[in-house]
């Protein structure tokens, strides 16, 4: 129909609103039409509540209209018990004629079982509409299953000549006021962030999210050794936090120490127990070990890098990203976004 890509963008702009909150649910938007014109939409909005499709159906005040109407959703509707009843069968039941998905849903639960049961029950599906948006926007969600891992942000900020810290790690401000407030929302739409022994000894960071609105994500820190002092912010239990180390230690209120294997490589062991936590994605701050590490293993998804126009001289080098993955590059206030894809 005319209007197909229209309805299904206000779909994926509706399933953008619940970034952050349904996590480890996808991002899914719903939007009901009768005769070319929008009649109910809604989206998912935080994981354990209501699916997208349920809220949009919800939301159409004539329901005898949803015996001729057409409906858009993002993701495959799910044929499975989950949180909440399957959204296909309240299709159906609602005697929806028409459904046009954008992707089809990885999850081993769904799979096609709701494209299947809605063309069973006579439903006419049409699958594959904006598919590219549609797995760019649940990118996290797609990685997890298909490659059985969390998705993977690397995030960092260098000089103009190319350092990211000062001589023996001296904290130093590169980037400007509008990366930080960037940050914190980045911070917000992942589920965890990750840092290694030297990042959280040196710099103290507290990795939460404080000048944005969002939850609170997950803190990773490495530390092999339990070399961080006790008093030191990502100990502070003010939120969950696991700590990987190659020592036992028992597990306190918002920290659990996870003992690794020193017999193999430590970040593969760390993005296996991740998954197993359900931990879709990571924003990786540092340091230069573990950057440069995920970067050799070919373990990224996106590179974001604040480029200040700050020089220091000398100091702690910055990993180095060939140009073949640039996505794009934005002006972020006196600095420039540059922003890798590893497609």
């Amino acid at each position: 129909m005319e209007n197909d890509s229209l309805f299904m963008r206000r779909a994926l702009d509706l399933a953008r609103l619940g970034s952050g909150y349904t996590r480890p649910n996808p991002l899914v938007g719903c939007v009901v039409t009768h005769e070319g014109r929008i009649i109910g939409e809604g989206w998912h909005r935080q994981y354990g509540g209501p699916h997208a499709e349920v809220n949009a159906l919800a939301s159409v005040d004539n329901q005898e209209l949803l015996k001729h109407s057409r409906v858009y959703v993002t993701l495959e509707p799910c044929a499975h018990h989950g949180k909440t009843p399957p959204c296909a069968d309240l299709l159906i039941a609602k005697g929806v004629p028409e459904v046009v998905i954008c992707n089809d849903d990885p999850f081993p639960l769904v799979a096609g079982r709701g494209i299947d049961k809605l063309q069973a029950a006579g439903v006419r599906v049409e699958t594959g509409l904006l598919a590219a948006e549609g797995r760019w926007l649940n990118r996290r969600f797609f990685t997890f299953h298909e490659k059985k891992r969390p998705y993977l942000v690397l995030k960092w900020a260098e000089t103009a000549d190319g350092f990211l810290a000062g001589r023996y790690y001296q904290q130093v401000q590169i980037s400007g006021e509008q990366a930080g407030l960037l940050t914190h929302q980045w911070r917000a739409e992942e589920a965890a962030i990750l840092v290694g022994t030297r990042t959280a000894l040196h710099d103290n960071p507290r990795l939460n999210v404080r000048d944005w609105p969002g939850p609170q994500p997950l803190r990773v820190v490495i530390d092999k050794n339990l070399s961080l002092p006790p008093t030191h912010n990502v100990l502070d239990r003010s939120q969950p936090t696991r700590l990987y180390t190659y020592r036992e230690r028992p597990n306190a209120e918002n920290l659990a120490h996870v003992t690794l294997s020193e017999a193999d490589d430590l970040l593969p062991q760390v993005l296996q127990d991740l998954r197993q936590q359900s931990v879709q994605s990571v924003l990786v701050e540092g340091g230069p070990t573990v950057l440069n590490a995920l970067i050799n293993a070919g373990l990224w998804d996106e590179i974001r890098i604040f480029k200040s126009p700050l020089k220091l001289g000398q100091g702690i080098a910055a990993p180095v990203v060939g140009l073949n993955n640039l996505r794009e590059v934005q002006t972020v206030g006196p600095d420039k976004l540059y922003w890798y894809v590893n497609a």
